[in-house]
């Protein structure tokens, strides 16, 4: 086995302070391995004239913050991708695999900055460039003009506390990770405003049968992985990514089921369906699988038909 260990992953601090997160207790566990940092730039990363993220990725031939990185590591440049797994397809490259999600996950909720949601005027401009979010403040609060923002998070905040918006939307996890919580805020409520899948938790990739996949096999926190593979299961069910609004999340309840509630909104906010279930811990994908169905059944097909139309 190789004592080096290439560690990929995108060039913005936030990407950065992820890659500390989890190396940390990585290489306290493997003192003996030496981990080398490769900065890897992603489609999403240069292009910022394209105004949307399905735009990109369509020029990039994939996601576009994972095709260069998964490409990196498939022609052996690197030996581990750490992604938001957010950001990463539910179906990652021939010959690499998802190691078990490691934990703690970081908090999964989104949070608006810059003000409250009733403390927004008639008509404020409030940033983000997800479809998600576009869809789910519409469906809170259809008088909100809503302005596609894109790039890192410290630039897309000042865009709220220095003008020219009223508000954006971020993840706290990003928030968290980087300290950069304004003092006016709001975290969005889950079970209203539900998260991306993959929110808040890492994304570690590695070759299947590499060195580095041996090594580190026996990592992660399997009931986060299992809150995360149930999420990324109803979104692969779906047959969405990151350009669509399908909100998910899962947790364990106290009584040590996996629960997963989701929501498929129109890109006006003017339709939602809305779907709940749990299961087994160890069955995350058939949970997944099953809460999707139930959106399908509740009109989800109609509003994802209507947002992939040319």
């Amino acid at each position: 086995m190789s004592d080096v260990i290439r560690i990929g992953s995108r060039a913005s601090k936030l990407a950065r302070t992820q890659v500390t997160e989890w190396l940390t207790p990585i290489a306290e566990q493997f003192p003996s391995v030496q981990f080398k940092r490769e900065v890897i730039l992603e489609g999403g990363d240069q292009d910022r004239v394209t105004p949307t993220l399905a735009e990109v990725a369509k020029t990039a031939g994939g996601s576009a913050f994972s095709s260069n990185q998964e490409e990196a590591l498939v022609m052996g440049k690197v030996d581990v991708i750490v992604h938001s797994l957010k950001d990463l397809p539910t179906s990652v490259h021939e010959g690499t695999l998802l190691l078990t999600t490691p934990g703690p996950r970081e908090d999964v909720r989104d949070v608006l900055c810059g003000s409250t949601l009733a403390g927004l005027p008639q008509g404020a401009r409030v940033g983000t460039g997800a479809p998600r979010r576009v869809a789910q403040l519409l469906a809170l609060r259809p008088d909100l003009e809503v302005v596609p923002v894109r790039g890192n998070v410290p630039g897309r905040l000042a865009r709220a506390t220095k003008g020219p918006l009223d508000a954006v939307v971020l993840a706290a996890a990003g928030l968290n990770r980087l300290d950069l919580t304004p003092e006016e805020h709001e975290v969005l409520d889950p079970a209203t405003f539900p998260p991306s899948p993959g929110q808040g938790a890492l994304g570690i990739q590695v070759r299947i049968d590499s060195p580095a996949a041996k090594l580190l096999a026996q990592t992660g926190d399997p009931h986060v992985d299992a809150c995360v593979r149930a999420e990324r299961a109803l979104l692969a069910e779906l047959h969405g990514g990151c350009s669509v609004p399908v909100g998910a999340w899962g947790r364990i309840s106290p009584d040590g089921l996996l629960h997963l509630s989701a929501a498929v909104t129109s890109l006006n906010g003017a339709e939602q369906v809305t779907a709940a279930g749990e299961g087994p811990v160890d069955d995350p994908e058939k949970i997944g699988a099953c809460i999707a169905a139930q959106l399908l059944t509740q009109g989800a097909a109609g509003i994802l038909a209507a947002i992939k139309k040319p």
